[in-house]
């Protein structure tokens, strides 16, 4: 089972993900759907990325995923991604004219835009929160010191390349 200390890490990510998937449901609001199925539609895709978003942050701070890395975390949300649009289809579609794979062959192509945006969302967040967490939380004071050592290297390197 997860620990509280887990969880704590996950509130970033999950923060994220379910943000995103309720401006969706906005964008299904101004795209002319009724109000009722605009608000199913964000929630059939809030909750599901919401989740991932939050074993993101998880993952993250049990070694999985390192900061400043975005190979893993492009896979990670090519599978993720279109799970959570096919909960959201299932739910509150119009059903997929092309069937299932082409579907979710797409949703994958989407997820990695997807990616980049959750990525870069989430270092701008996560060692701010990890920074008032780590007094209290060992795995976040942990993990906030792989975000320190990441920020080193890189300015080393960008020392390196001046020169």
């Amino acid at each position: 089972m997860i620990g509280r200390h887990s969880l704590e890490l996950a509130l970033p990510g999950a923060s994220i993900g379910a943000v995103a998937g309720a401006m969706a449901g906005g964008l299904t609001l101004l795209a002319g759907q009724p109000t009722g199925m605009a608000a199913l539609s964000a929630l059939a895709l809030a909750v599901p990325l919401g989740l991932f978003g939050g074993l993101y942050g998880v993952l993250l701070g049990h070694g999985v995923f390192r900061p400043g890395t975005f190979g893993p975390v492009g896979l990670f949300w090519m599978a993720a991604f279109p799970v959570s649009r096919l909960v959201q289809e299932s739910v509150a579609g119009v059903g997929m004219a092309d069937g299932v794979l082409p579907f979710l062959a797409y949703q994958a192509m989407v997820a990695l835009g997807f990616a980049i945006g959750f990525v870069w969302l989430h270092e701008r967040l996560m060692p701010h929160w990890l920074m008032r967490r780590a007094g209290a939380n060992p795995e976040a004071k942990a993990l906030f010191g792989e975000y320190i050592k990441h920020a080193q290297a890189m300015q080393s390197a960008r020392k390196g390349s001046r020169r």
